[in-house]
């Protein structure tokens, strides 16, 4: 009988972190929450309390890379994010190159928002939830 997962996907920002959640069985990501996070540090109260709630197998990160593939300073903050990540709750982390899906997700997001703070909120969720639909669709 074939295991499923369940798992947490992050889009890290230095003001906020959008988190959502999928499983392999349904091959589906959904749109979670958005993190507030003070000078790139999340408010780990609300992670701790999603980690417990949704009691991810797996944590998968977007992995923020220049156009060419190259590193930025962000990459390295989201690696440093990642180590957290993977040293408070034990559990495996996965990096996925999320180049694109902050626009891919504002652009869907534009018409429906209608306050600047709703539609970044709307976009780090929607961020999230694109990225761990990627490493979904990717994942055999």
């Amino acid at each position: 009988m074939a295991h499923y997962l369940t798992l947490l996907g992050f889009d890290y920002g230095w003001k906020s972190i959008g988190v959502a959640v999928g499983r392999t069985f349904t091959r589906q990501a959904q749109a979670l929450d958005a993190i507030h996070a003070r000078n790139g540090e999340p408010d780990w109260s609300k992670l701790d309390k999603l980690v417990a709630e949704w009691q991810p197998d797996e944590l998968v990160l977007g992995l923020p890379l220049n156009m060419d593939g190259s590193e930025q300073r962000t990459t390295k903050q989201a690696r440093a994010f990642g180590k957290q990540l993977q040293d408070r709750y034990n559990l495996p982390l996965h990096f996925v190159d999320e180049r694109l899906t902050s626009r891919e997700a504002r652009n869907g997001l534009e018409q429906n928002a209608t306050r600047r703070s709703r539609l970044k909120q709307a976009t780090d969720m929607l961020s999230a939830q694109i990225i761990l639909q990627n490493y979904l669709n990717q994942s055999d």
